[in-house]
């Protein structure tokens, strides 16, 4: 078995950039279940949580431009397509034989993936 070294950094929080970064702060609030938190003093973003406090926080910041080139990073969640587009997600490429998630875009067109959720054990 190898040393274990300490990491260089750790996992902190997400932050998406829009251009109407409330608004998709809304957005991502209703597709995630999670709630706003409190603004830093001074400062223009919209946090957004977990209500029990579990996962990352996603920080949705405004920039002045329009998201025009495909994401490098992407969120992967667990869920359901339909409900996604009817909240306003956008499909850019169904599930296939090539791959078995879906690709979305949330309003401002930044793509994420979403899964079928697990099967809970003894529903199979």
């Amino acid at each position: 078995m190898s040393e274990t070294k300490a990491a260089a950094a750790r996992f902190k929080d997400l932050v998406l950039d829009a251009t109407d970064y409330q608004s998709l702060a809304d957005w991502w609030c209703a597709a995630l279940g999670y709630v706003r938190r409190p603004v830093p003093e001074g400062e223009r973003t919209a946090p957004i949580g977990d209500p029990a406090g579990v996962g990352p926080v996603i920080w949705i910041v405004p920039v002045p431009e329009p998201k025009t080139v495909k994401n490098r990073m992407h969120l992967d969640v667990w869920g359901d397509t339909e409900r996604l587009v009817a909240l306003g997600a956008t499909v850019i490429r169904r599930r296939d034989d090539e791959i078995e998630w879906d690709v979305l875009a949330d309003p401002e067109g930044n793509e994420f993936c979403v899964f079928t959720p697990p099967t809970p054990p003894g529903r199979e």
